[in-house]
């Protein structure tokens, strides 16, 4: 495989290139960053990100120029192992795991991996989203035995003060991916937590979401999760995360996070709603998993891999002319009639981890 320079422009999509170029060990420059901005550069929470790949790989290099436009940025091996790192208040602990998610089980040794920080802040994904939906994605690529995350402190905006731990074995190589049914929604489960607030605020939640989503499905089960003390990180909050599960394991998910002058039922309508329009959009992936299964379908073994999507987000549309320029792959896609529904297959790379075989 080419270890040639590749050469982008912008700050869009910069972790998911980050990630692409540490998975195949090729030096990433990226130019014109943010360059007519009012402030110009990468951001403090982006060279946060780009410290944590540091800590996680062994060699790994980045020079930053003068004025933080551009960066270059040369991988180094994937060596994982026991890794702490403390996130800015920038940004939430979910937007630095969420990208190092599909990292972990290419790593020599097992990830474990603390982070400190926001774990819910209503703008990235919270930690509740990445347990509950991301990591059971993982699963359909075979990676199962081993994989937790763990919540030790929630952390609310602005102070934070959360800490949470991630787990993921090692794998040799994914498999093919075949989800073309997304069957019917069966269910709903949900949690409402809140930090330094009253306990009755998460109740609140739970009945204003209930009042709407028993109108659409009966098997409803949302629990409340309240912490306080040490465990409630520094700063006060309350939010729902809700997520619906089809016949076939197809996950759908909505979040909501309270903010100055909203109630719980504010919450709770915001993030049902949410749900409905996610659940609405069809697919066997939700739109915010989208690049997480189009990039392990990318990684996975030389075979066809196939996944029933609902319309595709300007998002996983840059990311996969990303994945055509930077993995040289072409993904097919075939627009299924009288949906918004798109059926995306590829033939993977046949990406094998760091672990060595026994």
């Amino acid at each position: 495989m080419s270890k040639s320079l590749i050469h982008l422009t912008s700050h869009v999509l910069l972790r998911q290139r980050l990630v692409i170029a540490t998975l195949l060990g090729r030096p990433l420059r990226i130019d014109a960053i943010r360059s007519d901005s009012d402030n110009p550069g990468i951001t403090d929470y982006e060279a946060g990100f780009l410290r944590l790949l540091e800590k996680l790989t062994n060699g790994s290099s980045v020079e930053i120029s003068y004025t933080g436009t551009s960066i270059l940025y040369q991988p180094g091996s994937l060596t994982g192992g026991s890794v702490t790192h403390s996130c800015s208040t920038s940004k939430s602990v979910g937007w630095y795991l969420e990208h190092i998610i599909p990292l972990a089980p290419f790593f020599k040794n097992p990830l474990q991996l603390t982070l400190h920080g926001i774990t819910t802040d209503g703008t990235d994904v919270s930690v509740d989203t990445l347990r509950t939906v991301t990591l059971p994605h993982l699963s359909l690529f075979g990676i199962t035995d081993g994989l937790e995350l763990n919540i030790t402190k929630r952390g609310s905006a602005p102070l934070g003060g959360g800490t949470v731990s991630f787990r993921c074995p090692t794998i040799r190589q994914l498999k093919p991916l075949n989800f073309i049914d997304p069957g019917r929604i069966k269910r709903i489960r949900g949690i409402a937590h809140s930090v330094r607030v009253s306990p009755q605020l998460a109740n609140r939640m739970v009945e204003a979401s209930r009042g709407l989503l028993n109108r659409y499905i009966p098997d409803i089960y949302l629990y409340t999760d309240i912490y306080r003390g040490e465990e409630a990180g520094k700063s006060p909050g309350y939010a729902l995360t809700l997520v619906a599960e089809s016949t076939t394991g197809a996950l759908h998910t909505a979040e909501a996070v309270s903010s100055p002058g909203t109630t719980p039922e504010d919450v709770a309508t915001r993030a049902s709603c949410a749900l409905l329009e996610e659940v609405a959009g069809r697919g066997a992936v939700d739109s915010s998993h989208q690049w997480l299964v189009l990039l392990l379908m990318a990684l996975g073994s030389e075979d066809v891999s196939r996944c029933r999507m609902g319309a595709l987000t300007p998002h996983s549309i840059q990311y996969i002319r990303d994945l055509k320029h930077m993995v040289g792959l072409t993904f097919k896609m075939k627009q299924l009639q009288e949906t918004q529904e798109v059926l995306v297959s590829c033939v993977g790379i046949g990406y094998t981890g760091q672990r060595k075989v026994q």
